[in-house]
């Protein structure tokens, strides 16, 4: 699955065709992976409302946004969460029924009984923990990356997730309604439009921290997946109040059919600033590409910030995987593999195996805050050597 067609894809398969009847044929079930730290988690939706600022999509209202907000709790037991509300379900659905994404027949899987492994309004365990805030991929819901926001929180932090509303495919709010996406990845001043708005979230969330009596704002990471990872360099550049970052497999630029890079390139970081990236085909020729910064024919905005980045940098790439490798599809597709078109499931997770990944990316997110938020060196990032077998540091 190519990078340059992820935003494309969500936003024309999630908003085209939303309101087609599903047959309710679902039997297939799917399970999220058991929690790898030594806390059980805790978690709560949030409608934030940004009263000094006209939504840049729609400017008649103010700007929305919808958080989930995941913690360390006091204790095991209660309700899971569910992985998605009703109404992203519906649009989940339809996308993964598009032939371009997954071709799962619609009504294989109902999405709403998929559960996460956090418990809703469960009570938070006792002192104040660090902070990180996760941004997703161009036109992704924030429900997509569950499994990293669930597990960072078993690890001890507060993890903040963010949908960009009218950006997002879709994004639903307490009263049931659904905003679908209106940004267009192939339009420059959208892309424009959307990194701006997505960096004046950011720093909305950041002042409502305070509201979390849990959350240690001394201590403040952020990760992102793909214009996520972007959203994270560019909101480094303006706001210090984030200690160090996470660009998961994600360009550090904005241009459409020309090479536009963000301020995170140009002017580098004095603060940490890890890459995480994965491997890709163009779509030309078929060659495969790397996702680093030593490889400029996939993505020329890692080069140019390893230049320019002043901070602690390293460059790690999961081999054999895609750009929906670092997404909830990891553990997904594999589940439901028995209902796909032959080649499916590696044309959008790739073959690295399903399990080793999802451990790899857990570990090496918890260990980047863990060294920089908490001053616990894991030993993860130092030398040559990978720690889990499918990943390498890129020097």
């Amino acid at each position: 699955m190519n990078r340059r067609t992820l935003g494309a894809v969500l936003v024309t398969a999630m908003t085209a065709t939303v309101l087609m009847a599903v047959p309710a044929t679902a039997s297939q079930g799917v399970s999220t992976p058991g929690l790898s730290g030594r806390y059980p988690v805790g978690t709560r939706e949030v409608h934030a409302v940004d009263p000094g600022r006209a939504d840049p999509w729609v400017p008649q209202r103010r700007r929305e946004l919808m958080l989930t907000v995941s913690y360390p709790a006091a204790r095991a037991g209660g309700p899971r969460a569910p992985w998605l509300p009703s109404g992203v379900a519906a649009a989940f659905t339809q996308l993964a029924a598009s032939p371009e994404f997954l071709g799962l027949p619609a009504g294989t899987v109902d999405w709403t009984s998929v559960r996460r492994r956090a418990v809703l309004d469960a009570a938070p365990a006792r002192g104040r923990w660090p902070v990180v805030l996760f941004s997703p991929g161009f036109a992704g819901p924030r429900e997509f990356y569950a499994d990293k926001v669930d597990d960072l929180a078993s690890r001890g932090y507060v993890v903040v997730s963010m949908s960009h509303t009218f950006e997002s495919a879709a994004v639903q709010f307490p009263d049931g309604r659904v905003e679908y996406g209106r940004a267009d990845v192939g339009n420059g001043a959208d892309k424009k439009k959307a990194i701006d708005t997505r960096v004046a979230d950011t720093r909305f969330v950041l002042d409502r921290l305070a509201d979390l009596s849990f959350a240690d704002t001394s201590r403040i990471g952020m990760a992102g997946h793909s214009y996520g990872g972007y959203t994270t360099g560019e909101t480094m550049v303006v706001d210090r109040r984030v200690k160090a970052g996470v660009n998961i497999d994600g360009a550090l630029g904005h241009g459409v059919g020309q090479y536009l890079p963000g301020r995170v390139v140009t002017e580098g970081l004095d603060r940490p600033f890890l890459l995480f990236g994965g491997d890709d085909v163009d779509p030309v020729t078929g060659r495969e590409l790397e996702h680093s910064h030593v490889d400029r024919d996939l993505d020329p905005s890692w080069a140019d910030f390893w230049a320019t980045q002043r901070g602690w940098k390293r460059d790690l790439h999961l081999d054999r995987s895609t750009h929906f490798s670092f997404t909830d599809l990891q553990f997904i597709v594999p589940q439901v593999r028995a209902h796909l078109p032959a080649g499916a499931q590696e044309r959008v997770i790739g073959t690295v195996n399903p399990t080793r990944s999802v451990a790899a990316q857990r570990d090496y997110l918890a260990g980047f805050f863990d060294l920089h938020l908490k001053g616990w060196d894991r030993h993860l990032f130092a030398g040559s050597s990978p720690c889990h077998p499918d990943t390498r540091l890129i020097p």
